[in-house]
């Protein structure tokens, strides 16, 4: 992720530490990584979510901060009430390691404007808790208004359970808060970045954070 955030934004990230109480001066994005966190095996992220750098975190995040989380980190801000809603264990009750196919469902937020609404991407997923649940109501509020950033799809854009790889309800891959300034998502689009690597399908979402925190600045 890091490699990524300097590849794309030609700016070194900051690493800030989990028992840290405060981020960088001048911090405009914050972004939690995917992997494994401490206490993973009671409930994935609930011990991360209460280190003592999230009170930072979710002060950045409450003062329209821009905040990513990915595959664990979309974990921990579920967990640490920065998104609602929880990741289950996958359907299949399988580790899932391989790519897959996403859909773009809005162009107009800070972390896919370097997309089209309607394209499909593929990235790579690595998780065994990647189911996400919620209620009927946060969902029905969810849908109702635009907060499902991707799904899982087929390599033409259906949404179809075939290609739903974890059972995540309605096939969702990725949601934003409220505010909209505030991502999860379980796919890794920071594994796609490079063309020595192969596909450059995730760099369009490093890019367009870049060129959103520009204007604003």
């Amino acid at each position: 992720m890091a490699r990524t955030l300097k590849l794309v934004s030609g700016v070194e990230p900051a690493m800030v530490w989990h028992a840290d109480t405060e981020l960088p001066a001048g911090t405009d994005l914050v972004v939690v990584p995917g992997g494994f966190s401490y206490g993973d095996y009671l409930r994935c992220g609930a011990i991360a979510a209460r280190a003592p750098i999230m009170d930072a975190v979710r002060s950045h995040a409450a003062k329209g901060g821009l905040t990513l989380g990915v595959c664990n980190g979309f974990q921990i801000l579920c967990e640490a009430g920065l998104l609602p809603g929880v990741l289950m264990r996958n359907a299949q009750l399988r580790f899932i390691c391989r790519d897959v196919y996403l859909k773009v469902e809005r162009s107009d937020t800070p972390f896919t404007r370097g997309y089209n609404a309607g394209q499909v991407i593929r990235v790579p997923v690595a998780h065994g808790e990647g189911n996400y649940i919620a209620d009927g109501e946060t969902i029905a509020r969810l849908e109702g208004e635009g907060r499902v950033l991707f799904r899982y799809a087929s390599p033409d854009g259906m949404i179809d359970p075939n290609w739903n790889h974890n059972g995540a309800i309605n096939a969702i891959a990725g949601i934003l808060s409220e505010h909209g300034n505030v991502l999860g998502m379980m796919p890794h689009p920071e594994n796609h970045v490079e063309a020595a690597l192969g596909r450059t399908d995730g760099r369009g979402l490093f890019a367009g954070m870049v060129e959103h925190l520009a204007k604003a600045a």
